[in-house]
């Protein structure tokens, strides 16, 4: 099975997107929280980034999820 790489970028991006706006948070804030660039986060939301492993961690604290929960819904959203 091959993966599609923008596919799976811009699917991911979206559901990172998602758990933000439930917290009711600005890119700039999940930044903060994440220890991580708010332009960085803007390419992770618009599937443009290829997140590390490390930078997924730090997002899933910024976001107060655990990892699984930050992309448990990515391979369904993938088979669409």
């Amino acid at each position: 099975m091959d993966i599609d790489k923008t596919a799976t970028l811009k699917a991911f991006g979206s559901l990172a997107r998602k758990h933000r706006e439930k917290l009711g948070i600005s890119q700039e804030e999940l930044a903060v929280r994440s220890n991580l660039d708010r332009t960085y986060i803007s390419g992770i939301e618009r599937g443009v980034r290829n997140p590390s492993l490390t930078a997924l961690v730090s997002l899933a604290k910024g976001l107060n999820i655990s990892f699984s929960e930050l992309v448990e819904d990515l391979e369904r959203k993938i088979e669409k």
